[in-house]
């Protein structure tokens, strides 16, 4: 299945070489927006967020065909 992964803040560094922060990732049937960040490379803990189809979602949530998925860093502060 086909879905588009939008990288914010930081996470843009992981976008492929000369590519954009907005990325069509193949994944395959069942996969979570954890297997789209392990797919592209981006380190255990460095997603903190992310947003399918504009929506707050947990990382283990399956996405389906043509979904929109936004990654976040980890936000910090106090």
């Amino acid at each position: 299945m086909k879905v588009t992964i939008k990288l914010f803040a930081g996470l843009r560094k992981f976008a492929p070489e000369g590519g954009s922060d907005e990325i069509e990732l193949e994944l395959p049937e069942g996969a979570t927006a954890e297997d789209a960040v392990s797919a592209l490379g981006i380190p255990e803990g460095h997603a903190g967020a992310a947003f399918i189809n504009n929506e707050r979602a947990d990382l283990t949530v399956s996405l389906a065909e043509g979904q929109v998925v936004g990654l976040i860093p980890p936000l910090g502060g106090g």
